[in-house]
């Protein structure tokens, strides 16, 4: 195994115009002696020195460093229930411990991604690293709930420390097919991660590792962390942009004003019964929003770099890509949380049951991301339609398995429609993902990754907003199936809204 610390920090140079001088021997190796000028040889051009290429197992370590954060979004949910009982949380403390951690990974994700551009990714990497273990281990020794959601908070920014370096440095580190093999594994760990967060948190939780109980969800970071960190620090190499810009301050502050008036009071509003303070901060998004565009336009316009800079959302590729990657999520994060109250509330599933459930939906997920780089090259953004359709199959599948066989539905009578949709979503979020970074300039590789991942993870938070607050609004009304039916549907109908956006997709993929 290589040691890559003491290798010299490369830039992300764009590649040289055409015709342009090779940069003198002596530039790109200031230690190395002089060299006498000679005649240049006819041929091309020498290639510029690139960064060192990211190992078979540098990117299995940069996959787990951002498979980590994305667990964690969801591997609380099942433990949601225990958690109650032993801290006597309550429910708006409930979602907070939710919200909380999404507010502050969403609204610090692009600051993350600047950061590692300016002092380099590894770096930051491990910086993230670190700070998520130690914060795992104050989640999972909090003594009372407010502790917890304190925690959490701190959990979450340090998962945005740690995520906008992973898509960087693969954007960085490689090219060809090997950068769309990175990305599509990239786009697979995010959805699997999810399912996966719910199935080891139902096992962690019913195991009960020596008494931990609910705790079990957050300690078990601890170790990962340290494995990732001790991985990363021999074989992730260090990247950084050649031209760093300072941190728009100003920007982040709007940025982070913008989503905490939106996310917070759509998270907190119902279990709070919605009051005057969830209506003053609605009614302000709106302003915050738009002034946070218009300053990040004026800051391009002076020759400033924003936080988010207008000219990356104008790239085709990009603004397509995220335009369809918000409805999308937005359903994934609402089906994940509707699903695991209802199956623990409703069908009265221990957690384990309710985790295992996700299984099917996990393994198709990932056997499509697999398959998704081959489908791409040859048939394009045809991949993401037939993706979205089977998604809506597997949707409709599931309601009409909750519709006929409720309440006596079994974990093995989920499966069938799980695996479908699992599948649909597989075909769908990796290629998405890919897209998006297809026409992204290497200098912009860290805010760009961190745009895509803080509307990613923006969505999946609408999603638990806007989904849950549905289906638990529906709750003492119609009760819990028709609660589920009706989150579904709306989630099928979102489906179909997606599925109309791939039109804007490019009809080829790099």
């Amino acid at each position: 195994m290589s040691d890559t610390r003491a290798q010299t920090t490369t830039p992300d140079a764009p590649a040289a115009p055409l015709g342009a001088p090779a940069a003198a021997p002596e530039a790109a190796f200031p230690d190395a002696p002089a060299i006498p000028e000679a005649p240049a040889a006819p041929g091309p051009a020498p290639q510029q020195r690139t960064p060192t290429a990211l190992t078979p197992l540098g990117l299995l370590t940069v996959l787990l460093g951002a498979a980590l954060p994305m667990i964690d979004f969801f591997i609380v949910n099942v433990a949601l229930p225990t958690i109650d009982h032993d801290l006597h949380a309550g429910p708006a403390m409930l979602e907070m411990v939710v919200a909380g951690y999404g507010v502050a990974y969403a609204m610090l994700l692009v600051l993350g991604g600047r950061l590692g551009d300016m002092i380099g990714r590894r770096r930051m990497f491990l910086w993230g690293l670190a700070a998520f273990g130690l914060t795992s281990l104050a989640c999972g020794l909090a003594p009372d709930a407010w502790t917890l959601v304190a925690a959490r908070v701190a959990q979450g920014a340090a998962s945005a420390l740690l995520l906008p370096q992973v898509l960087a440095t693969i954007q960085a580190t490689t090219t060809g097919k090997r950068r769309a093999k990175a990305v599509s594994l990239y786009g697979g760990t995010a959805g699997v991660s999810s399912a996966v967060g719910q199935v080891l948190g139902g096992l962690l939780v019913s195991v009960d590792l020596m008494g931990t109980g609910w705790r079990a969800v957050f300690l078990v970071n601890v170790p990962m962390a340290t494995a990732a960190w001790l991985l990363a620090a021999r074989t992730v190499p260090e990247t950084r942009s050649p031209h760093p810009a300072r941190v728009d301050g100003t920007g982040t502050a709007l940025l982070a004003a913008a989503l905490i008036t939106l996310l917070l009071p759509l998270t907190e509003g119902r279990a709070a019964g919605w009051p005057l303070w969830s209506w003053i901060l609605l009614g302000v998004f709106p302003f915050i929003a738009t002034g946070f565009v218009l300053f990040e336009r004026r800051a391009e316009r002076l020759g400033r770099t924003p936080l988010v800079p207008p000219s990356l959302l104008r790239i085709p590729s990009v603004n397509s890509g995220l335009i369809m990657l918000v409805p999308f999520t937005l359903g994934f994060g609402g089906f994940m949380f509707v699903v695991a109250v209802a199956l623990q509330t409703g069908l009265h599933f221990g957690p384990f049951a309710a985790g295992l459930s996700l299984a099917p939906l996990c393994a198709a997920f990932f056997v499509a991301s697999l398959a998704g780089p081959r489908l791409v090259l040859r048939f394009g953004r045809r991949v993401v339609v037939a993706g979205s359709l089977i998604q809506g199959t597997g949707l409709a599948l599931l309601a009409l398995t909750v519709h006929e066989g409720w309440p006596a539905i079994s974990v093995a009578g989920l499966a069938p429609s799980m695996a479908v949709l699992g599948f649909g979503q597989g075909m769908v979020m990796p290629v998405v993902m890919r897209i998006i970074l297809s026409e992204l300039p290497v200098t912009q590789a860290g805010v760009g990754g961190g745009v895509m991942v803080t509307t990613q993870q923006s969505g999946l938070a609408l999603g638990v907003a806007t989904l849950g607050t549905l289906f638990l609004s529906l709750l003492p009304s119609i009760g819990i199936r028709d609660a589920l039916l009706a989150a579904l549907l709306t989630q099928l109908t979102i489906v179909a809204g997606t599925t109309l956006l791939t039109l804007r997709l490019p009809r080829t993929v790099r």
